[in-house]
């Protein structure tokens, strides 16, 4: 069986998913078209790595669609040696992208999701741990993106983002899912919100139920 042609399909990912959707910030545009997608997804799923839609890469466990991620990652104004960390960075691919950014990266996840054996090309630190606790050993961060839907972001997360820092994630906004870039000050969060996003959640971050008697 012929294996499909990624990169004519890398390029067709960028110049009819992203770029006509207002990804277009030079650098992010080169990254996309360079990172090879299809090397960070299972084997069974590769032929589909350039569809726009979320990809599953364990159990429970997604890849982010194309164009949430690339979305993200340009209005996210990633600067050449920033720290960032990926909570819930699966198999390493937004990982990796950053890293193409010059960001340092480091990148979170539990035991039962291993990186790919692609992510060994970048420089990218891998943690696993709980993901609702972030990864303080690494604080401060100048930008945290959350791999997946977060209905609540813990207040021990954003005391992790540097003074001014950034979130980048598809958290909730007036009862709807969008995706938002917010802004710490103080440990606090100020959101600009910029598209409805309906990707699968990250496990754990539903807001805790409270009982009343």
């Amino acid at each position: 069986m012929t294996e499909p042609d990624f990169a004519k399909m890398r390029r067709a990912m960028v110049d009819g998913q992203l770029r006509p959707n207002t990804v277009t910030e030079d650098r992010v545009v080169s990254a996309f078209r360079t990172v090879p997608r299809e090397a960070f997804v299972p084997t069974e799923f590769r032929p589909f790595a350039y569809y726009d839609e979320d990809i599953e890469i364990a159990p429970g466990r997604f890849l982010l669609e194309p164009l949430t991620l690339g979305r993200l990652l340009d209005r996210a104004n990633i600067r050449e040696g920033e720290r960032t960390l990926v909570i819930g960075g699966g198999t390493g691919y937004s990982a990796a992208l950053l890293a193409m950014l010059g960001a340092n990266v480091v990148s979170l996840d539990s035991e039962d999701v291993a990186p790919a054996a692609a992510a060994a090309d970048y420089k990218i630190q891998f943690v696993t741990g709980d993901l609702t606790a972030g990864h303080a050993d690494g604080a401060p961060y100048d930008m945290i993106l959350f791999e997946g839907f977060v209905q609540q972001i813990p207040a021990d997360i954003v005391a992790q983002v540097a003074e001014g820092g950034r979130i980048a994630a598809v958290t909730m906004d007036e009862g709807a899912p969008r995706a938002g870039i917010g802004r710490v000050f103080g440990h606090r969060v100020g959101w600009t919100f910029f598209a409805d996003a309906y990707v699968p959640a990250l496990p754990g971050f539903a807001p805790r139920r409270e009982f009343t008697f």
